[in-house]
């Protein structure tokens, strides 16, 4: 075992224990008391997922990948989850929507061809409401309607991961449905879609188009439980610049050189998820289109 990877595992027992509890206990719960904990934990999962595709709690990606694969979230197949993110950050310039397997943004010559629908939504989308509510339902989509292009394309490369996807969320679905006696729609609107949710909230501030390629990614200062649930993933300057680094070794590092990570961020530190909120609940974040492609065609 990794240098103090036993948090890791301790974290991934306590993902699974408590989704096993929180399920097979949902029916005896209030809805506003299951929602939060049930979004908790998917997301908490997601953070799990996520470090599992940069190299931990194990140098074995097979056991790493073993380890997070079950869709407790249902949408994405973390084989595609793990190539994209991968491809995000040997990306040299995030944000790019053209290069950026992450990016929320567009060119302008692809918003010229939108329908104004369209573009309401992605303008909705870059506030932090839009993002909460609306986000989750349009990352599934375009990962849905990406992957048919492609099937419809003649590439067939993730059938296999589909497949495999598949009988994941079955399994998870057996277990929600045939045992704790929970319907499928309740687990995706308390569980599934807020745990998204809370993913998107992460994401939202993790990016920003500055003019510099290499200050492109921001800090937040989040508080014990958002750290926990994120797995320090909001000290995203650190991060990038270390993903090598264990999610419990992320906080010393970035101590160690605050200043420079600070500098990095080029300003855009938060003081936590709350100043998040405050700021952007209702107001957009920035434009659609992409600064690099603004009044471009090409």
């Amino acid at each position: 075992m990794q240098d103090g990877e036993w948090r890791t595992w301790l974290v991934a027992g306590a993902i699974y224990g408590g989704w096993v509890l929180l399920t097979y206990g949902a029916t005896a719960l209030p809805w506003w008391l299951l929602l939060p904990a049930g979004a908790f934990i998917v997301c908490w999962h997601g953070s799990l997922q996520h470090e599992t595709v940069h190299g931990h709690p194990t140098r074995s990606a097979r056991v790493n990948g073993a380890l997070a694969w079950l869709p407790l979230g249902l949408w994405m197949p973390y084989e595609i989850y793990r190539d994209t993110h991968l491809r995000h950050h040997a990306c040299s310039a995030l944000t790019d929507p053209v290069e950026d397997t992450e990016s929320y943004f567009v060119r302008q010559a692809d918003w010229r061809r939108m329908s104004g629908l369209h573009r309401l939504l992605l303008r909705f989308n870059r506030t932090l409401f839009g993002r909460l509510t609306l986000g989750p339902a349009l990352a599934v989509l375009g990962l849905w309607r990406s992957e048919i292009g492609r099937a419809r394309s003649g590439d067939l490369a993730n059938g296999g991961v589909w497949l495999r996807h598949v009988l994941g969320v079955g399994l998870v679905l057996g277990w929600v449905v045939f045992v704790c006696e929970l319907s499928i729609g309740a687990y995706v609107v308390l569980f599934a879609y807020p745990g998204l949710s809370l993913t998107l909230l992460r994401s939202y501030a993790e990016h920003h188009p500055a003019a510099e390629k290499d200050r492109r990614t921001a800090i937040v200062l989040g508080g014990p439980l958002s750290s926990l649930l994120y797995l320090n993933n909001n000290l995203h300057v650190v991060h990038h610049r270390r993903p090598d680094l264990p999610w419990h070794a992320i906080p010393a590092a970035f101590s160690a050189c605050r200043e420079e990570y600070t500098a990095e961020a080029d300003g855009y530190v938060y003081a936590g998820y709350a100043a998040v909120f405050r700021r952007f609940l209702f107001r957009a974040r920035s434009h659609p289109v992409h600064p690099d492609y603004r009044f471009v065609d090409a």
